[in-house]
């Protein structure tokens, strides 16, 4: 499975702060869920076309301290609304919905398999498994479970086959990120 952002607007958010990142995830709405929706084509082709001027900003922030206070909010909406987002938010909210699906993407084969289902097989699994030592079963339980509650269900499965429609895309701004990094 793939897990972890892969945007770089995901580090543009983390380092200047003040978007919703709760547990490596963005895009929340009010209630700690994201904010899922139907995708378009047009909507992953403009999130991976906006991911190298995302980059120039990150390189750019990276190299500041940590403790320095910056606010990259109107180039942050100028660089969405070039890519046809309404602003940033909306990127963001298509990153989100994008990783829903590549989470459950195994980059070997392709194929998607509900993370959300794996992680509660493999929980009834450790629950059942008595030759655990009672200690470890229960760490893993607990780790388990709260992987459970973090993971959101997919609410729009079509999203798997149009994120799947463009992996190649999606898996070239992967390595020109890794390369780049």
């Amino acid at each position: 499975m793939r897990c972890g952002n892969w945007l770089i607007a995901v580090v543009v958010a983390c380092l200047v702060g003040g978007f919703s990142m709760t547990n490596g995830v963005l895009a929340q709405d009010a209630t700690g869920d994201i904010r899922q929706f139907k995708l378009t084509s047009e909507q992953i082709k403009g999130l991976v076309a906006a991911q190298s001027d995302l980059a120039e900003i990150a390189e750019r922030l990276e190299k500041l301290p940590d403790d320095t206070e910056v606010s990259v909010q109107k180039e942050l909406n100028a660089i969405a609304t070039k890519h046809g987002f309404k602003d940033f938010t909306e990127l963001d909210d298509v990153s989100a919905n994008v990783q829903i699906v590549l989470d459950g993407i195994d980059p070997e084969t392709g194929d998607y398999a509900d993370p959300l289902l794996d992680l509660k097989e493999e929980l009834a699994d450790v629950r059942a498994d008595r030759e655990l030592p009672a200690e470890e079963r229960k760490t893993l339980i607990e780790e388990l479970e709260e992987a459970v509650s973090l993971i959101p269900k997919l609410k729009f499965p079509e999203n798997v086959e149009l994120v799947k429609s463009h992996h190649k895309l999606i898996q070239n701004a992967l390595d020109a990120g890794d390369a780049g990094h």
